[in-house]
């Protein structure tokens, strides 16, 4: 399943769109800071501008991450629907980032992690039938130092010549909390002259983009406080962000979908093939598992589609026998999801058409077999616009009990500007959980800007974090790990390592020489690859870890 090593990206988006339009205009205001900060706005007043280093003109960005804040600065930009755009930029610094995003389409980003000279960056992307801003962004890591940005270009065709556009809006006013639930809180706020939507940042990240003056943000974690900001939007650009309000969400369980999940869940792949580990039937798979997730769908010859057989090797009778098994662990309290993908998994979401055909073939196997929802576990890329639709639409047909969970590859949630992360944060409100596979990694960054080595409580830990602090609710967060040596090729951590990583998350204990800066009681659980394997190994990996999760605050 699991077997592919991290290639650290450079260079080019491949997720990017068609070549750039060759107009020579620069769309960017203020492109060189040579007024300042004038048409930016940046993450935690962490922008200022300096006149050494520069890479051209009098002046440059310097921007400096801090705790959880990664110094995103960003500026919305008038564009043409259906147009291609080339946007560059020249950083140095450490972990130095450049995108775009609201494309219509997929947006696209692009970094390097070491550039002690000026180095350019360059990435492409086209814009969506209704698409008419764009927010292009400049971003660091953290726990990295500051980083610099200077001669920031966007090329390609301009909002409508004959529009004569409007002034950016001005701050929103009058933002305030409404109806708060365990998972949600309602606000609003006055609506701003010239403004056509509005964006409301939560804990100084965005979390949604409105078209009036109210919002609800949802997948909350309980008895958490939030820190909300409104700006008001327009074709000339994003106004400075309004006044925090805070806002607190009552007891009760958190996240987004779910189901019938437990508030705290182990997550286990039961494997439809015979690769030398345990061959067991869904009714033999241990008590301890709450998500069971059935790998894997087989992709069809039609784009997007999937569909489900039986392997005659897992010794099922007939399919009755399978569904029958189904329905009893159903019975018993636990989720029973179809997974799409896989290391070989070769199913292709890449447009309206295939994000139809995904949403209509699983939920006719959810109809078929009894399946409670669907687990993405694409090792070979997504893509985040047409995922996202798909998952929607699926979630239209299948309604509020639809468990959708997500197993991404550590590479995958190094950062919000990746498609999976990306995914998890488009459909948070109906997410339950994402198990990173904390495992075939090598070395990765954790939160705090810092390499670790897979094998270890901080890797867990540490990585986890980008994931709680980027975005996602606690109760939509596991740690997945192997259920023994041979579950994985490498990155195998025993079951007391996943244990102090659950109480070091949860509870501030057991940590290692990373310890967050919060706890996150309503943290989901944990998840192995797979329920064979443990199987293989007298289910020592459960029997350890099933009782620490179901014993989380």
């Amino acid at each position: 399943m699991r077997c592919h090593l991290p290639i650290w990206p450079t260079g080019v988006d491949p997720g990017g769109g068609g070549a750039a339009s060759a107009a020579a205009a620069n769309l960017a205001q203020n492109p060189g800071f040579e007024s300042g900060l004038s048409g930016w706005t940046c993450s935690a007043a962490a922008g200022t501008t300096v006149t050494s280093p520069v890479h051209s003109g009098s002046a440059a960005l310097k921007a400096t991450p801090a705790g959880t804040d990664n110094a995103r600065c960003a500026q919305t930009v008038a564009v043409r629907p259906n147009s291609s755009y080339t946007l560059s930029a020249w950083v140095q610094g450490s972990y130095v980032y450049l995108g775009a995003s609201g494309t219509g389409t997929t947006d696209v980003s692009t970094w390097t992690p070491s550039a002690t000279g000026w180095q350019q960056l360059s990435t492409s992307f086209t814009t969506g039938a209704n698409t008419t801003s764009v927010t292009v962004y400049t971003h660091g890591w953290y726990g990295q130092p500051a980083y610099y940005a200077d001669d920031i270009t966007l090329t390609g065709p301009g909002g409508d010549p004959g529009d004569p556009g409007d002034p950016v809006p001005a701050a929103p006013g009058g933002l305030s909390t409404g109806a708060v639930t365990s998972s949600s809180i309602a606000l609003s706020w006055s609506p701003v002259t010239g403004a056509t939507g509005y964006n409301v940042y939560r804990d100084g990240s965005k979390a949604q983009s409105v078209s009036g003056t109210s919002a609800t943000v949802t997948g909350l974690s309980p008895s958490t406080s939030y820190r909300f900001e409104v700006t008001a939007t327009n074709a000339a650009g994003e106004s400075p962000r309004s006044s925090a309000v805070t806002g607190t969400t009552s007891a009760g369980s958190g996240g987004g979908g779910g189901g019938t999940v437990p508030k705290h869940a182990v997550t286990g792949y039961w494997q439809n093939f015979d690769n030398g580990a345990t061959v067991q039937k869904l009714a033999a798979v241990q008590d301890q598992y709450d998500i069971i997730a059935v790998a894997f769908a087989d992709a069809t010859g039609t784009p997007g589609a999937v569909d489900f057989h039986l392997d005659p090797a897992v010794g099922y009778g007939s399919e009755q026998q399978f569904k029958d098994d189904i329905k009893a662990k159903q019975a018993a309290g636990k989720s029973v999801v179809i997974s799409i993908g896989g290391q070989n998994g070769t199913v292709s979401v890449n447009d309206t058409a295939s994000a139809n055909n995904f949403a209509n073939s699983v939920y006719a196997l959810m109809q078929e077999y009894g399946f409670d929802g669907v687990d993405i576990d694409l090792e070979n890329g997504l893509n985040a616009t047409y995922m996202t639709q798909a998952l929607r639409a699926l979630s239209a047909k299948a309604g509020s009990g639809l468990v959708i969970t997500m197993a991404p590859q550590t590479l995958d949630m190094q950062s919000t500007s990746n498609a999976y992360f990306q995914t998890a944060l488009n459909i948070k409100d109906i997410l339950t959980v994402v198990n990173t596979q904390y495992y075939n990694s090598g070395s990765m960054l954790g939160c705090d800007g810092k390499v670790y080595s897979q094998g270890s409580v901080d890797f867990l830990t540490a990585l986890a974090c980008i994931q709680l602090e980027g975005g996602l609710s606690p109760s939509q967060v596991g740690l997945g790990v192997p259920a023994s040596t041979r579950g994985a090729g490498s990155g195998y951590v025993s079951p007391t390592v996943v244990n102090n990583a659950l109480d070091c998350l949860a509870r501030g204990t057991n940590c290692g020489t990373f310890k967050p800066s919060r706890t996150y009681p309503a943290l989901r659980g944990a998840m192995t690859w797979s329920t064979n394997w443990d199987a293989t190994a007298g289910n020592a990996w459960s029997n350890a870890v099933g009782p620490k999760v179901h014993g989380l605050p």
